[in-house]
């Protein structure tokens, strides 16, 4: 291995074509040509010595040594992303850069109000919102605070729990005029039914409280949880969603209460090192206050 010290943007180029599978898809997203691209991965494999991807018939194939490597040059992206909204937000007043990790449909659905006001009282902050059902490593600063439907276990995060979200079976007016409401959990078998397509960890919980909701019942599969909410708006057939969103359109209704209702706990949580940042700090408030407010209502 040379003495030099790898280029951060030869990292970078790195995890793009690792993500893309080609130079050139990876520079376009990058904003940079394919010869450029293909210089920071020879330098890198150069400098590392080790052969990172082999050309294969549909791009380039990483090897079992680029796929070691990842995870450490995702951790380089990591905190230089974070090391940049540091530094823009230097100062007593609330500026810079907050990146913000939530679920679809809470960023979707319930999020924008929150941030816009947000954004009206501090006009020189920026947000990064990441829409993602996955638990985004708030230690490894992938982002600085995160909504989450479970309790951060890490010791080294502020975290605060708001309460919990209730979910419910629901339809939409048009779809329950022509088949009917069901009288009974057994009654849904008859129904058109959307939910999950891949059993995550969650699914898999869901499910031990509600063994009937099998893949092989449901009519629509998604993993997407703002597709399974679209499904149920367009009349496509029953399906969960929270209660309190639901709430807002008069059209669609509520199935089965009392014999189906799921919890799911909501917590706001970051790094216990941003307590003092102002951007972090009051962007913690918002969502604590925000998000609060949707729960009870």
């Amino acid at each position: 291995m040379a003495d030099i010290e790898p280029n951060w943007e030869w990292y970078r180029s790195f995890l793009k074509v690792l993500e893309t599978g080609s130079l050139s898809a990876a520079g376009r997203e990058m904003g940079l040509t394919q010869p450029t691209v293909g210089r920071h991965i020879e330098n890198l494999e150069s400098t590392l010595g080790l052969k990172l991807f082999v050309r294969s018939f549909d791009g380039f194939s990483p090897t079992d040594g680029a796929l070691e490597l990842k995870p450490y040059a995702a951790a380089i992206a990591a905190n230089s992303a974070a090391l940049r909204r540091a530094a823009s937000s230097q100062g007593k007043e609330v500026r810079g850069t907050v990146r913000l990790t939530a679920s679809e449909v809470i960023s979707v659905e319930v999020l924008p109000p929150i941030l816009a006001a947000l954004r009206h009282r501090h006009p020189e902050l920026r947000v990064e919102l990441v829409l993602s059902n996955k638990a985004d490593d708030l230690l490894q600063r992938e982002a600085d605070i995160a909504v989450r439907m479970f309790r951060p276990a890490q010791d080294a995060l502020v975290a605060k729990r708001l309460g919990s979200i209730e979910l419910g079976l629901h339809a939409h007016q048009s779809y329950l005029a022509v088949h009917g409401a069901p009288k009974s959990v057994d009654a849904l078998a008859d129904h058109t039914l959307i939910g999950f397509d891949q059993e995550s960890a969650y699914v898999r919980n869901v499910l031990k409280q509600i063994p009937w909701l099998s893949r092989a019942a449901l009519a629509l599969r998604t993993d997407s949880d703002l597709a399974q909410l679209a499904a149920i708006r367009a009349g496509f057939g029953i399906g969960i969603c929270q209660v309190a969103l639901a709430a807002r359109d008069d059209a669609l209704v509520r199935l089965l209460p009392r014999q189906f209702a799921l919890k799911m706990e909501t917590w706001v949580a970051m790094h216990e090192d941003l307590r003092a940042s102002p951007r972090c700090a009051v962007t913690f408030a918002a969502l604590v206050a925000g998000l609060g407010a949707y729960i009870r209502s």
